[in-house]
């Protein structure tokens, strides 16, 4: 499948395979070079040279860039140089010195080369729609994010920023430009993605700002990914797919579907399969990543995803006849990614606040946060403080509480004396001790 998820207009149409092969042995490239430098095997750049398959979003456009013949417009220095010196050692006349700049003009030139490396073409920024994959991501509304897939969107900026290659009297973008960049690109798109992966218009514009929150405020970490979009759209996914928002009243149930039939059986179709499932075939066939980009996004192994995806396909089929019809799957996902991507373009999903405007709530939240943290420890020293100062230092047995005891008569007065009694009391008393003898009462 030769699908790109990369605007036409930003990443060049490929040459042929033979071209491809002829293209790189040119630069004197191998092909363990070309494959170490977009991250695939060697076997990979062999199929691409043979026409088996073809090279498809990020690595598409690094590999067309990797190829591309050198701009011509270096040839044009030494022209301008030579005509510099005559001019300066007066060796030709007036009139031929504005005859030789336009030998090689650079406005003629650059469009059929590869853009420059001060000037990288904005690599990865996502169609924003999930089907937006193929270019259809923002629809014609939508300028910023044509450029390509949500990856190229933050390398862009990441690129410009930190590139030795950069040109001398371009102005480095700032962390927040550069967020601002990435979320104008991104965002708009993220959210309808996001809609066609929980069918909620609000939980979805929700999920995007939520991610674009996080994303500043780890920023120094985000900007230095390798796919800084990927990393925002599979926190904006992981977020939309808590099952948590079952407990809202407002998230509770899923929007409205199309009203259209063939919008509304793709629609049903998709909220029946299970998240894994319906996020496999919206990040493959949707957004256009490859099967391992696709398995490593969702966590899972690539036969997994490879697995997963023949069922979502399959239970999607049942619903849309046309799609069971398809020749090959190559076929069938190039017309899923373009289902998706008019179903995305179809619904009115609401737009994302303004990029200033997440940041500063991020930032707002961050400052909460860490103020609750900071009064929660000091509340903690201060009960701990006053628990040392008003606790006992030894410890003293309680005292238990009074039980009566059952089972003992009643106290009662003396009891009456009987008549030995008082005869042996007669006795004692009459009687008196000598010495240490016992007394010893007689009795009769």
């Amino acid at each position: 499948m030769t699908r790109s998820t990369t605007d036409e207009a930003a990443v060049p149409p490929l040459p042929s395979p033979k071209e491809r092969r002829r293209l790189r042995e040119a630069k004197s490239l191998s092909e363990d070079e070309v494959a170490a430098a977009v991250g695939v095997t060697r076997a990979t750049v062999r199929s691409w040279e043979t026409g088996r398959t073809s090279p498809r979003g990020r690595k598409r456009a690094l590999y067309a860039k990797l190829i591309a013949p050198e701009p011509a417009v270096k040839r044009t220095a030494k022209p301008t140089v030579v005509t510099a010196k005559a001019a300066a050692a007066g060796a030709r006349s007036a009139a031929d010195r504005p005859a030789e700049p336009t030998a090689a003009p650079a406005a003629t030139d650059l469009p059929e080369a590869p853009p420059l490396p001060e000037a990288p073409p904005p690599p990865e920024v996502p169609p924003s729609d999930p089907g937006a994959g193929a270019g259809t991501a923002d629809g014609p509304s939508h300028a910023p994010e044509t450029p390509g897939r949500p990856s190229d969107a933050a390398e862009a900026p990441g690129e410009r920023r930190t590139s030795p290659a950069e040109a001398p009297g371009e102005r480095r973008m700032s962390p927040a430009e550069a967020f601002d960049e990435l979320y104008a690109r991104t965002a708009p798109g993220l959210v309808r993605q996001t809609y066609l992966m929980t069918g909620r218009r609000a939980l979805a514009r929700e999920s995007v700002e939520r991610a674009f929150e996080l994303a500043w405020q780890r920023w120094p970490e985000v900007a230095v990914d390798r796919d800084p979009a990927g990393w925002v759209r599979a926190a904006a996914y992981e977020y939309a797919m808590s099952p948590w928002h079952r407990l809202r009243r407002t998230h509770r149930h899923p929007d409205a579907p199309p009203t259209e039939p063939g919008k509304r059986a793709l629609f049903d179709a998709l909220l029946d399969l299970p998240p894994a499932y319906r996020r496999t075939l919206l990040l493959y066939d949707g957004v256009g990543l490859d099967l391992p980009e696709t398995a490593a996004e969702t966590e899972a192994s690539t036969p997994a995803a490879a697995g997963r995806l023949m069922t979502a396909r399959a239970a999607v089929a049942e619903r849309l006849p046309d799609l069971a019809e398809a020749d090959s799957p190559a076929e069938q996902s190039a017309l899923l990614h373009d289902r998706l991507g008019g179903l995305a373009r179809a619904e009115h999903v609401p737009v994302p606040r303004p990029a200033r405007a997440v940041r500063t709530g991020s930032e707002n939240k961050a400052r909460l946060w860490t103020r609750a943290a900071v009064a929660g420890v000091a509340l903690l020293i201060a009960v701990t403080g006053l628990t040392l100062h008003t606790a006992p230092t030894h410890y003293e047995q309680p005292i238990s509480p009074p039980e009566r005891v059952g089972g003992v008569p009643p106290r009662g007065g003396p009891q009456k004396l009987t008549a030995q009694d008082l005869k042996l009391q007669k006795s004692l008393s009459e009687r008196l001790a000598h010495g240490p003898e016992r007394l010893v009462p007689e009795l009769r």
